[in-house]
């Protein structure tokens, strides 16, 4: 069960290899502006994380140029833009919250997410991710396809595999949603 997943040890030290995966991609590469990059991570207080992993999860991979000084940050699988909640828990707690997963039914209770917060997350699945680039690059991939009122839930379904294999799916799949602009319009 997905929910379970929030407990799992195994489950968030998955996320961080694929964090850092990503992050020595970018780290491989140049600034636009020729520059090489230095490690510059920036400290997170992360909420819904496990205790025993949190210390891995208290900073996201971010560089800095040597020449320009622009940051550039990678994609993340753990973070979902700006939000303190871990990127797992704005997708479980969310599709807990439209009613559409009654397995999580205890997450958003259990982490202590205000129900303000859960509409935020709500209106943001609903009004603002299908505008993003990302599901207007990809929606007519998902055939048939998904009711935006079903996000994330309906999303996450379409993934192949067992509940981890789903969930993960899922965070690569909105990764790139990690550092654009519009994921950070809606609150945290």
């Amino acid at each position: 069960m997905c929910h379970a997943l929030l407990q799992d040890p195994k489950f968030f030290r998955l996320l961080l290899s694929i964090d850092e995966e990503l992050a020595a991609d970018v780290h491989a590469g140049r600034c636009a502006c020729g520059g090489i990059l230095h490690r510059a991570n920036y400290p997170r207080k992360p909420r819904a994380c496990l205790n025993e992993v949190r210390a891995e999860f208290e900073s996201r991979f971010s560089f800095c140029c040597a020449d320009c000084r622009k940051r550039k940050t990678s994609t993340s699988v753990r973070f979902l833009g700006r939000r303190v909640y871990l990127a797992l828990a704005v997708v479980l707690c969310s599709a807990r919250h439209a009613g559409q997963n009654t397995a999580a039914a205890r997450v958003s209770t259990d982490l202590a997410v205000p129900v303000r917060t859960l509409q935020r997350w709500r209106q943001w699945w609903v009004d603002l991710f299908p505008l993003t680039p990302l599901w207007q690059a990809h929606c007519a991939r998902f055939m048939p396809p998904v009711d935006s009122d079903l996000f994330p839930a309906g999303l996450l379904e379409r993934f192949v595999g067992e509940a981890a294999e789903q969930l993960m799916r899922l965070l690569v799949f909105l990764s790139p949603i990690s550092v654009t602009a519009i994921s950070l319009s809606e609150g945290r």
